[in-house]
Order: structure tokens, then sequence, then C-alpha cells
């Protein structure tokens, strides 16, 4: 927690002291030209990220996603706002070992084994994870003689993760670690990170494909136009995005009053029937649960909510990119 205080009286009063639980980002933008225009590819975001938490960030492409994640792994300065990694400059806490980072491309020598990458690059810190145990759980133990070139591109992407492993960081930061992996191999690659994330190490993932974010993530962040636009559990984006449905069986006669008391209630969006099955969509789940059990007598209670996919389209206004890893810096 950041306090402050009064400075006594004839003294300039101090900056309040960094924050250093987590990953805290204080109206950071990032511009830059390109066609002769000024192009605002994060336009304010305030965000914290507290230790232990599970974060995926949804976008379409250009919706700033990645150039947040490279800003907080210190790749590029913000042009305003600041942005403190445990307490630290981004650039700093990744120096430190405290934030390591699974890429989309670059960093590997195509020559080299994916032992002999690991071994080289653990040589760079003064303390480090054993070589063999970060290859075993990136899933690389029998491929780890194999030359960088000869793995597959999703066999890359987990060598990449080994090496994230290395410095045994308290955040790790994920731009779409599971792209050109098999279903298989993503299977086996959030298995690790839950292991990761249940020891209390902190996670921050871009992906689109949003059933990761439904399955893995603790939290979702939503971006649009450089700004966050949603932030919440899954269930909260859900629910803001189109209501929550809820159903239940009334008695044959009074399903006509049911549906007009459902409607009279603040937020209710739609009201059906089939039969004796009375369905209403709105905001308070809970008022139109109770009303239908208590005051409409019903049975068979059921409450849904919308899908990820629904919420992404009608927060966001669009669809995710399959091809956003293609996307260059200008378009992100």
């Amino acid at each position: 927690m950041t306090t402050t205080s009064s400075a006594p009286t004839g003294t300039t009063a101090a900056s309040p002291p960094p924050t250093t639980d987590g990953i805290h980002l204080e109206g950071v933008t990032k511009s830059f030209r390109s066609g002769g225009e000024t192009v605002h590819a994060v336009a304010g975001v305030d965000l914290s990220i507290a230790p232990g938490q599970v974060v995926a960030v949804l976008g379409p492409n250009g919706a700033g996603k990645t150039t947040t994640l490279d800003m907080v792994l210190g790749l590029t300065d913000p042009t305003s706002g600041r942005i403190t990694s445990f307490g630290a400059a981004p650039r700093r806490a990744v120096h430190e070992g405290r934030v390591s980072a699974v890429l989309q491309t670059g960093g590997l020598l195509r020559d080299l084994t994916a032992r002999e990458t690991v071994r080289y690059i653990a040589s760079t810190f003064p303390r480090h994870e054993p070589v063999e145990e970060v290859l075993q759980r990136a899933g690389l133990a029998d491929k780890a003689d194999r030359l960088v070139s000869k793995l597959s591109g999703g066999e890359q992407q987990r060598l990449r993760f080994a090496l994230a492993l290395l410095p045994d960081p308290d955040l790790l930061v994920l731009d779409e670690p599971t792209a050109g992996m098999d279903l298989t191999a993503r299977r086996d690659f959030w298995r690790t990170m839950h292991e990761d994330a249940s020891n209390g190490r902190t996670v921050l993932f871009a992906t689109h494909y949003l059933e990761e974010a439904d399955h893995f993530a603790d939290r979702i962040v939503m971006m649009a136009g450089g700004r966050v636009v949603a932030d919440g559990t899954t269930e909260q984006i859900r629910a803001r995005a189109s209501g929550r449905t809820v159903s239940a069986d009334v008695r044959r006669g009074d399903v006509g009053a049911a549906v007009e008391r459902l409607r009279g209630l603040a937020g209710t969006a739609a009201v059906t029937t089939n039969g004796e099955r009375v369905t209403a969509i709105g905001e308070d789940s809970d008022a139109l649960a109770r009303m239908l059990l208590v005051e409409l007598g019903g049975t068979n209670l059921e409450v849904t909510t919308a899908s990820l996919d629904a919420a992404f389209m009608a927060i966001t206004g669009g669809a995710m990119d399959e091809d956003e890893d293609d996307a260059t810096e200008e378009t992100r």
C-alpha cells in the first residue's frame, strides 16, 4: 500500500515511495509517427496487478496490448505515464531476474541444441534454476539434444518458456505463448503454468485463444483502441456484456403475470416463454432469481451467462485477429 504524509512546515513534500507489490501502470500512453501521422498505440492505461494473479489481456489487432506488454518489459518506454515492476523501473526488474517473458519471435540461435541454448542463457545469470529442471518443466527433456533449427514452431516457443523460467521470476509475461503449438502441447503448457501459478508466481499473458483466458485466467483485461475497456473475472466480463440469463418453471396459469412482473424489474432486457418455462435476461440476476423463486413460486431455476466470445464482441465491437503475431508495432 502506498501512503503519503504532509511535509513538515518549511520543507518540500517528498514524492510518495514507489509501490513495491506487483505491477502498476499509471496514465500510460505510447505514441509514434507513422506515414506522417501520429499514432496513439496506447491511449491512457491505468492497471494494477497484484502478486500471484493470473491475468489475461484480450483485444483485437490494434488494441495496444502487445505494446503495453513491451512497456512492462522495458522494451520500449511510455510516451507519458509511469510503470513500476515490484517497485522498480521495468528494465531494472528484468535485469534483476524478477520479470521474464515468453515472446513470439527472436532470441534463438539455430545452430545450438535446446540444452546448449538453455545452458548459454543460464550462464548470464548469477543464480538460476537447474538447466535440466527447466527443460523438463517446459516439456523439452526428450528434445534437449535437438538443434533449434529442427524444432517445430511450438517447440521453439517451449524453449523460450524454458529460458524465461531460468531466473525463477516473480512475474512471467507471455505474448501469445501457445502460438504454433498443437492441442496436446497447449494443454501440457497450461498444466505447467497452473503449477507455477499455484506456487504464487504472477502471470500476465496476451492470447487470441478465448478459451485459454476463460479456463486459465483469474482476471481478464480487455483492451480496444489503446485503452482498457473491461477488467474483471470471466463471469463479470460476461455479465457486463450482455447480462445474465435466468430461467425457471412457473405454473401455466401464472406465466402471463410472471412475464409482466419480470419486465417491470429494473435492468431487465428481455423476457421470453416456452410453455411453463420463463426466461429473463437482465443485469441483476439475483433480483431476477429472487422474484422467480420467492414471489412467483418458480422451480428448476437456472442462471447462465453469455460466452466469452459474445462478451468480447459486445465490449470491443470486433473479433480477435488470428494473425496478430504478424502485426508490426505500428498496428499494435
